[in-house]
């Protein structure tokens, strides 16, 4: 699961299209369940393929957690643009997205909100093998990056290597796309790219075994602020018109990641129930490595905080990211999350 998907390059126009088809399964549809009586027919859009981050979704669906609150969820992979457009369209009734395309999405017009985070913390990170000699964004100097093309991977490249004292223009790039990533990096085509901490790092490390190393956004707060990836969506519309099954959704979502939390083994059991073709260890040590960390210390899964809106936001002005200023209390919402 690379980090850099996010920033493809899709059309709305596909996402419209993608958002009709989708129309016919949104919640406007009862079905009658045979045990629950009339439930709701609900679409979740996510971001990417199956993996930990959604391990809590997963643990609800198969528990039946949400037909428990009256919900018949149908599960779908992203429109080529992602989430953000479905969603505002009407497409789906949720979705899995992130900061940086939710923002830009909200300065385009697209009225989607996020309603929790499936992370506390971006687990982004970049990822090199340990014998390119990566330990700090200085070292980036001479190496070759590989990746999309995308501005944010330039402006994070450009300005992480600059706080640390080193010279972004020493940093080349190509791009890449989508592949596997370490036999890339064997091959000595590139030397770093962009992940997620908890998947592409963990398997090379745990399952594949190879020596890498990766550095971690979060140890670099001083040059990049935080920001939440992934997030759950929803329209603006859905909020308004239709609350409670918003808050029933999520209610059996916390329990899924409250579950995902508390017993990573069952969480991973019912991950490879509904995705059998994911690889049982890195699920397994994907699973354990999340446990602590879908959830703040102290704090219930999904809780956004306004000041991690509000630099993350701050930060993509500056760099010339986002056209307008988005207010943190029109991006996201802590009102549905269930009251501990």
């Amino acid at each position: 699961m690379n980090r850099k998907h996010v920033m493809r390059a899709g059309t709305v126009a596909l996402a419209a299209v993608v958002a009709l088809g989708l129309m016919a399964c949104s919640s406007v549809k009862k079905e009658e369940g045979p045990a629950a009586g009339a439930l709701t027919s609900v679409t979740l859009m996510l971001n990417w393929t199956p993996n930990n981050h959604h391990a809590g979704i997963y643990a609800a669906l198969q528990n039946g957690w949400y037909r428990d609150e009256g919900i018949d969820l149908k599960i779908v992979e992203p429109a080529a643009a992602g989430a953000d457009q479905v969603v505002a369209s009407g497409g789906a009734d949720f979705g899995i997205s992130q900061a940086e395309s939710l923002l830009p999405a909200r300065a385009a017009g697209a009225a989607v909100v996020s309603i929790a985070t499936l992370l506390p913390h971006n687990d982004s990170s970049f990822f090199a093998l340990t014998s390119a000699g990566i330990k700090r964004p200085k070292d980036f100097e001479g190496k070759t990056y590989g990746g999309y093309g995308g501005p944010l991977e330039r402006e994070l490249l450009s300005t992480l290597v600059k706080c640390d004292g080193g010279d972004p223009a020493k940093v080349k790039q190509v791009e890449v796309g989508n592949i596997d990533y370490l036999p890339g990096m064997e091959q000595q085509r590139f030397d770093f790219v962009w992940v997620f901490e908890g998947w592409d790092v963990l398997r090379a490390r745990e399952v594949e075994h190879k020596d890498v190393t990766s550095v971690k956004f979060t140890d670099w707060e001083k040059c990049v602020p935080d920001w939440y990836t992934p997030v759950v969506i929803a329209s603006e519309k859905t909020l308004k018109e239709q609350p409670d099954l918003v808050r029933k959704f999520l209610k059996a979502t916390a329990r899924g990641y409250d579950l995902a939390i508390a017993n990573p083994d069952q969480a991973a059991t019912l991950l490879l129930k509904s995705a059998p073709e994911l690889d049982k260890g890195l699920v397994t040590a994907s699973a354990k490595y999340h446990a602590p960390k879908y959830a703040a210390k102290g704090k219930a899964w999904g809780v956004q905080e306004v000041k991690v809106w509000t630099d993350f936001t701050a930060f993509l002005r500056k760099s010339g990211l986002l056209e307008k200023d988005v207010p943190a209390n029109a991006a996201f919402t802590n009102d549905f999350l269930p009251k501990k």
